[in-house]
């Protein structure tokens, strides 16, 4: 017994030894990965979508997040009257806004 006993203290002290830089190494090409993977796409997007609702202003057709679409009637910094159908207006954040539809689609329906 005493013999996988003192294997074990050696592989211990073995691996003490051989640390340092090289144990970061995959830390730092994880965090590259995600940086470009996951973060970067996600900050491009929220920059988009913020130019987005900056530029919106009456008339514009636009889809909200919740599936409506509509007309801007009113927009003011945070919240915009969107009709949805004749004499239906519905008062919303600017930020539910998700995309710009081209001009006369809802008179396509």
């Amino acid at each position: 017994m005493s013999f996988f006993i003192s294997d074990a203290m050696a592989e211990g002290t073995a691996a003490a030894q051989g640390g340092g830089w090289e144990g970061l190494i995959p830390l730092v090409l994880l965090f590259v990965v995600f940086y470009f993977l996951l973060i970067r796409p996600q900050q491009k997007k929220v920059k988009e979508h913020r130019k987005l609702v900056e530029a919106l202003k009456k008339g514009d057709e636009v889809v909200t997040y919740g599936g409506l679409i509509g007309k801007i009637r009113d927009i003011n910094e945070s919240f915009c009257d969107l009709e949805i159908a004749d004499n239906v207006v519905v008062k919303l954040e600017r930020q539910n806004v998700a995309r710009l539809l081209p001009k006369g689609t809802m008179r396509g329906e």
